[in-house]
């Protein structure tokens, strides 16, 4: 390995931070952001919350297809090449935006993005467990979700806020969201070309080329059966679908809950105040608490932390309990709430994905994580699913105090689970 790369994989910093802004981006688009805008281009809400839910499948499935991305061309090459396509991708939405066929040509772009982006957190994911030892992965986790979280937060913060804004400017609706989407393209292809000149070549990052469908094929079964057969498997399922259960229920209200009005059981604010809110306020908890789960993790191990993170998990639901019981709560004491509520996303997830990290290790480490991320994918979409129709039913407040009794399925899991043992090497 020559001294250069060498020192860009001593040096994560220099792409950890935007290798994971490129894997949230996407998602938080399409599973996000089409739907806001589909809603100000008066889309039904029924039509809505059932396509966009659609789009949702390509994370679920996409184990389906991680052992190609495993065995064929290099995590590097997958990478950039898959930036380029979500780029175009973005592209084709804003072309389409203004026309009379808009929505069944900009849902084939983004179920086209979904799928790259799929395709894309497979390579990352892989990409980072070869690029950095075990130390560093404990030691960046937290940045690596923090800033996939900061990701997360540009969709639901300052994207809308830019929206709206553009639909003023632009005079129509339609042309406003079709600037959002030629900015995001241009963004992603210069994050392809940044990451074409910076991410480093890891040795054991190499390309297969002598391999035959039935090499692929092969690959494929040996992939799940050897994930379905690692120890303690039934346990690790049970806390990789219900780890995240409150916060799956939770994140589908959260928006509503802040912008309808109190007569709905809402807190009544604006556009601009939501978008300022998790934008700003949300990310500064997020960072802390990202950042801050990351150290704990790597000096003290996921064994002692695991469980004071499936606690603060908690702080999430408590903070909207808070807010659903308070009348008329001010503008700061909103955002003291989002704050607390993103620092224990922050801190919580951080033993979530060191999990799925430590339990992937072995053979097949790429195919592995992104079985893990699948069920994850589908831990989140079952429950998210549901939600709306629970929070029906029982109101703002009661339907907060029902995803903070579910937190007790995260402590459950977090005491149960069998953590892998790690060995640090050095780097």
């Amino acid at each position: 390995m020559s001294h250069t790369q060498n020192s860009r994989i001593r040096r994560p910093y220099l792409w950890v931070p935007t290798l994971y802004m490129a894997e949230g981006i996407p998602y938080v688009v399409v599973m996000t952001l089409a739907g806001i805008m589909y809603n100000r281009m008066g889309i039904p809400n029924s039509e809505m919350a059932l396509f966009t839910s659609l789009l949702g499948l390509p994370w679920v499935i996409k184990p389906l297809w991680s052992p190609i991305v495993d065995i064929l061309g290099t995590k590097r090459r997958w990478i950039i090449a898959t930036q380029i396509l979500i780029a175009c991708g973005f592209a084709s939405v804003g072309l389409v935006m203004p026309g009379e066929m808009y929505f069944r040509l900009s849902m084939a772009s983004f179920m086209a993005v979904a799928f790259l982006s799929a395709t894309h957190d497979i390579a990352a994911d892989g990409f980072y467990m070869l690029a950095l030892d075990t130390r560093n992965q404990s030691f960046y986790v937290g940045i690596r979700t923090t800033f996939y979280r900061v990701a997360m937060m540009l969709g639901q913060g300052p994207l809308v806020m830019l929206a709206g804004s553009l639909e003023i400017t632009c005079g129509e609706i339609s042309h406003g969201w079709a600037m959002v989407f030629y900015i995001l393209s241009a963004c992603f292809a210069i994050t392809a070309l940044y990451h074409s000149l910076i991410l480093p070549r890891p040795v054991n990052d190499c390309a297969n080329s002598h391999h035959s469908l039935d090499d692929v094929w092969h690959e494929f079964i040996g992939a799940f059966t050897s994930f379905f057969t690692k120890p303690h498997i039934l346990s690790a399922l049970c806390f990789m679908l219900l780890y995240r259960m409150p916060e799956a229920q939770l994140i589908r209200l959260i928006p509503p809950f802040l912008l309808d009005s109190p007569e709905a059981g809402g807190l009544g604010l604006t556009t601009t105040q939501e978008g300022f809110t998790y934008g700003t306020v949300g990310v500064i908890g997020l960072l802390v608490g990202g950042i801050t789960g990351g150290m704990v993790t790597a000096f003290g191990g996921l064994r002692r932390w695991l469980i004071p993170m499936a606690w603060s998990m908690s702080l999430t639901c408590l903070s909207f309990v808070y807010l659903g019981y308070a009348e008329e709560p001010s503008l700061l004491t909103v955002n003291i709430c989002v704050c607390i509520e993103q620092f224990g996303y922050g801190f919580g997830c951080t033993a979530y994905t060191l999990y799925l990290i430590s339990f992937s290790e072995g053979s097949r480490p790429a195919s592995h994580y992104a079985i893990c991320t699948g069920i994850m994918a589908l831990g989140m979409m079952l429950p998210g699913m549901a939600a709306g129709y629970i929070q029906e039913f029982l109101g703002y407040t009661d339907f907060f105090l029902w995803c903070t009794a579910c937190c007790a399925a995260t402590i459950l899991v977090s005491h149960t689970v069998r953590l892998p043992e790690r060995k640090h090497t050095s780097s």
